[in-house]
């Protein structure tokens, strides 16, 4: 019997050395809390008008920073994007067009105040977004992910 209880006692040490480092579960929360994961799905779409193949990322830029202003048909792009703040025009300008915000806001300033372009169209939100795509030719901008409407396409990078 005195055998039993020193084994369970050893098992029950064990267990008690075993608790988790208090410094561990701080580290593991601040690396949570500081590095949030990120959600955003950004889809770049146009309106079916708008042709979507044969175009690769130096495009896309070009075209968000207002410098290729044609389609291949000739019918001016009309660009669309979200306010400055806004967390999915953030995402967008840092993983599709690998600029910081505030790059390409100096060169749509720098365009606007020079009178060499204009800046593209900011909309309020998305459901504006959705609603602008949806209704305007050859208009392009981008969303959390693609809206189930008929006149929106996915614009795809090669």
């Amino acid at each position: 019997m005195t055998l039993d209880n020193n084994h369970g006692d050893f098992k029950l040490q064990k267990l008690r050395d075993n608790k988790p480092n208090f410094g561990i579960i701080l580290a593991v929360i601040f690396i949570f809390t500081a590095f949030p994961p990120v959600v955003t799905a950004i889809e770049i779409v146009v309106n079916k008008t708008a042709s979507t193949s044969g175009y690769s990322k130096v495009d896309i830029r070009a075209i968000f920073t207002m410098q290729k202003r044609l389609w291949p048909n000739n019918k001016q792009i009309k660009v669309y994007t979200l306010p400055d703040g806004s967390s999915l025009h953030k995402e967008f300008v840092k993983k599709a067009l690998n600029m910081l915000p505030h790059q390409i806001r100096r060169v749509w300033d720098r365009m606007t105040y020079s009178g060499t372009g204009a800046a593209p169209i900011e909309l309020e939100s998305e459901q504006d977004m959705i609603e602008k795509i949806a209704t305007t030719p050859d208009s392009i901008g981008y969303l959390n992910s693609k809206p189930d409407n008929e006149n929106i396409r996915s614009f795809e990078a090669q």
